[in-house]
């Protein structure tokens, strides 16, 4: 009777464990240096040769030469613990799987303080260590802190997160690793080589494919096939056939289609494939499989010899046409539809559909939507398909085509160059007469010229009637309050144009130095209504609420704020705007500020639009603030107020930075300001 491989082959020293010499050089030297610990955990995945070298670890402690690194072989110890031998009576393995709860931890507790019988050492190898309960972890804790001399422990499981950290850590602690490729291969070539069969070499990377990195896993597939061999030995096609991968063949075909853009060859081989009993998925990864071996083929023209790619050394020469036909670009694109198509084919109800709804994205490069992949992978395409032939000629238009006039657009006049705004109509002097507009030398816009002809009939409004001109330009913006602001030179008389267009951030300027100021200005709508003699006049609705703004120093706060915007000293005084309501400020139109006129080329300039009248109040406000007029008489002018007692200003240490300055604000500034009232009337209670 024949013994399985990984039996017959299993290591029996440590120099036999193949793949693992970051674990087993530490463990040989701690056996040359006597530091021997009193429990280990070998951690790993299946097959990876964990529960071998606990044996081996055993076998190496109990020798009549030991402990040693290497064991002799021929003592009584040395042959129990053999791979083949009957096994010792000190060396005790346990299955955690079924001996993990707690009366099998107390039992072995109880039996665990018995000297050895004939070794050095009594060692327990509990496997799968993880399957242990906690219950029965904490049993065999005191026991695995502090064991008898004699008593070792070795801890062998695939998950070590379950075993409990007082175990874990009172452990030597070796993580195993999967076995690398080439290391697999070159342990199945010495097998067969012993063994006396023979084998295909195209078979092996097939083999060493299904063990997926565990040596008993790889093992007894190659006894599987070794089993089913003939005359002729391990075939690559006896192996497709046993392990269910696609035809290299087949696979090659796919991928022609595919960058040929062929359909009809793609889905015939999925029919075939489908005919053939093959499982879609395992198609879609072994395609996906070979688009990765093109892609570092691609890159790296010698990697079989370096062990990057495992395939039949006949397939390199038609593998690496490939994949200099496709492309980097196509070849990554395909790759990541087949991996992503292959993570959604679990579960699917239909895998065949979603196999073709895959072939049918790497062939349509735009039809997963993707934003740079397929549009590298068509430029790709196209660069190697070369030039088809001159590109045609670009029409230009012709250059005498005149624009449409939906599509020029008048550019805007420099800054240096835009005409002054027209004055108000109030301030210009009645016996100036209006001027005339200059001639203009320049030809006419494009836009004029280009105008289509007005059709026949008397529908067209006289002022664009063809051959009269175009209409009338829309008035200019309104500048910003910063030009406005800038229109006043530093140092010299203010404008109250500029100085009402800039109104806005002058009570910026007094809201952050003093807020009641701000409030007293802003609640009432105040606006100055005029400029004299270097003092700046506010208008306000009330003699009162004029004599509360001086008396509170309100007036020094916005001296201030205009000096901050404009840079010029003034003076500020109330005066009473006359009417029982504040004056509002003008429309935008009738607050542009008066700029010196500055020679221009002459332009063409369309009649100003007619500015609208000003308010009665507006006008009378003016007429006071020049002296034209006197201010109508108070009627509560005489009237005796009643003998209160001043109204305290109750400094607000946050917003008012002045609160101390002056005497505090009348009663109705307050009531105004605070309260949100409104002063209707005023009876006098002192006569009788």
């Amino acid at each position: 009777m024949s013994i399985a491989l990984y039996r017959k082959y299993r290591p029996a020293t440590f120099g036999e464990v193949r793949g693992q010499e970051h674990v087993t050089d530490p463990l040989r030297q701690a056996l040359r240096n006597g530091r021997i610990n009193h429990a280990y955990l070998f951690s790993g995945p299946r097959g990876c040769g964990k529960t071998s070298s606990a044996r081996i670890l055993a076998r190496s402690l109990n020798c009549d030469q030991g402990p040693t690194p290497d064991p002799c072989g021929e003592c009584g110890s040395c042959v129990a613990l053999a791979p083949d031998g009957p096994g010792s009576i000190d060396v005790i393995e346990i299955d955690a799987a079924s001996h993990g709860g707690v009366d099998d931890a107390r039992d072995l507790r109880e039996r665990a303080f018995f000297a050895p019988v004939s070794s050095r050492y009594k060692v327990y190898i509990i496997d799968e260590a993880h399957m242990v309960t906690r219950e029965g972890f904490n049993a065999l804790l005191k026991l695995v802190e502090e064991p008898p001399p004699h008593l070792k422990f070795v801890f062998a499981t695939t998950e070590p997160d379950k075993v409990i950290g007082t175990i874990r850590s009172r452990t030597h602690h070796y993580p195993f690793r999967l076995i690398p490729p080439s290391t697999l291969r070159e342990l199945m070539e010495e097998i067969l080589t012993q063994e006396g069969v023979a084998y295909d070499p195209a078979a092996l990377p097939l083999v060493v494919r299904a063990g997926a990195g565990s040596a008993r896993d790889s093992l007894s597939i190659l006894d599987q096939l070794l089993a089913g061999s003939d005359e002729q030995g391990i075939t690559r096609d006896g192996a497709v056939a046993l392990l269910g991968y696609t035809d290299s063949s087949l696979l090659s075909e796919m991928v022609d289609a595919l960058g040929a853009r062929d359909g009809a060859a793609a889905f015939g081989l999925i029919d075939r494939v489908m005919e053939g009993g093959h499982d879609p998925r395992r198609f879609t990864a072994d395609l996906l499989e070979r688009v990765r071996d093109l892609v570092v083929l691609g890159a790296v023209p010698d990697a079989l010899d370096k062990g990057l790619i495992n395939v039949s050394p006949d397939a390199v020469d038609a593998m690496r046409d490939q994949a200099s036909r496709l492309g980097p670009a196509q070849l990554t694109r395909a790759a990541e539809v087949l991996n992503q198509g292959l993570t959604e084919m679990r579960g699917a109800t239909s895998p065949r559909l979603l196999l073709e709804l895959l072939c049918a994205r790497v062939l349509l490069p735009g039809a997963d939507g993707e934003d740079g992949a397929a549009l590298l992978a068509r430029v790709e395409q196209l660069e190697r398909r070369g030039p088809a032939g001159p590109a045609p000629a670009v029409q230009q238009p012709p250059a005498q085509q005149p624009p449409t006039p939906a599509a020029v657009q008048r550019p805007a006049p420099p800054a240096a160059q835009a005409p002054p705004p027209a004055a108000p109509v109030q301030q210009r002097p009645e016996s100036a007469p209006a001027p005339a507009p200059a001639p203009d030398p320049q030809p006419a816009p494009a836009e004029e010229r280009s105008a289509p002809p007005a059709p026949g009939g008397d529908d067209w409004p006289e002022a664009v009637r063809p051959g009269q001109g175009a209409p009338p330009p829309a008035p200019e913006p309104e500048p910003a309050p910063a030009a406005a602001a800038a229109s006043a030179p530093p140092g010299g008389p203010i404008d109250i144009g500029a100085l009402q267009a800039s109104w806005g951030q002058v009570m910026e300027a007094v809201k952050g130095l003093r807020r009641f100021t701000w409030m007293m200005l802003s609640g009432n709508g105040i606006m100055p209504v005029g400029v004299e003699g270097g003092m700046v006049q506010l208008g306000f609705p009330r003699p009162n609420e004029a004599k509360g703004f001086a008396n509170s120093g309100s007036d020094k706060i916005v001296a201030t704020a205009i000096k901050q915007v404009f840079g010029v000293e003034v003076r500020v005084g109330a005066v009473p705007a006359g009417g029982g309501s504040a004056p509002r400020p003008p429309a935008p139109a009738q607050q542009a500020p008066q700029v010196q006129q500055q020679p221009q080329r002459p332009q063409r300039q369309a009649p100003p639009a007619p500015e609208p009248a000003p308010s009665p109040a507006a006008q009378q406000a003016r007429r006071i603030a020049t002296g034209l007029e006197e201010p109508p008489p108070d009627p509560y002018e005489n009237a005796v107020e009643p003998d209160l007692p001043p109204e305290p200003d109750i400094p607000d240490p946050e917003n008012d930075l002045d609160a101390d300055d002056g005497p505090p604000p009348s009663a109705y500034a307050l009531i105004e300001s605070e309260l949100g009232g409104k002063v209707i009337d005023e009876i006098d209670h002192t006569s009788g």
